[in-house]
């Protein structure tokens, strides 16, 4: 993380991991193979770290979940690790993909869950996937502007049925004078 830090994940190598962790680069080699599947396991590490409490509500638990998801995935490194995970390797890509999608889908499963138990009636994991979680993903990696907390509540609520979602573009066009 530090070496992340320091000088973007773009940029770190095994031989510097192994010069910071006072190892043979062999060691670091024997673990992970590459330094993208080394940055894939630090980011799966990083990823299982805090999630954010339920608090009883679908929306409110769902937005919880969508703003962590938005700040994790932003945080320094956050998209290169990203990355790391979808390695160009195919069979690395493959498992980082899948590894990726669990933890995110597990992320989001808890409030569903809760939620049908309370006897909510919910979205599937499906749609959540597809309407929150896939966009905030596209806009972080691409660096659309105003993908912010604003607009990932935003998506919940047009999942959710009581709002539209926040963008930034669309509202720009629909308040420009003709």
């Amino acid at each position: 993380m530090e070496l992340v830090h320091e000088v973007g994940a773009d940029k770190v190598t095994i031989p510097a991991v192994a010069r910071r962790a006072g190892v043979n680069p062999s060691s670091v080699y024997r673990r992970w193979g590459t330094t993208a599947a080394l940055l894939a396991d630090v980011a799966a590490r990083l990823q299982d770290e805090e999630t954010p409490e339920l608090l009883g509500d679908l929306r409110q638990d769902l937005e919880r979940v969508a703003v962590w998801t938005l700040t994790d995935l932003s945080r320094p490194g956050g998209v290169a690790f990203f990355r790391a995970e979808v390695a160009p390797d195919v069979d690395d890509r493959r498992a980082g993909l899948r590894a990726c999608l669990e933890r995110v889908s597990a992320r989001f499963q808890a409030p569903l869950e809760a939620a049908a138990q309370r006897g909510e009636a919910t979205p599937s994991l499906e749609q959540v996937l597809d309407r929150v979680v896939a966009p905030l993903y596209f806009r972080v990696v691409f660096s659309i502007p105003g993908t912010d907390e604003c607009f990932a509540r935003g998506l919940v609520a047009e999942l959710c049925g009581t709002g539209h979602a926040h963008t930034p573009a669309l509202d720009a066009e629909r308040t420009t004078p003709e």
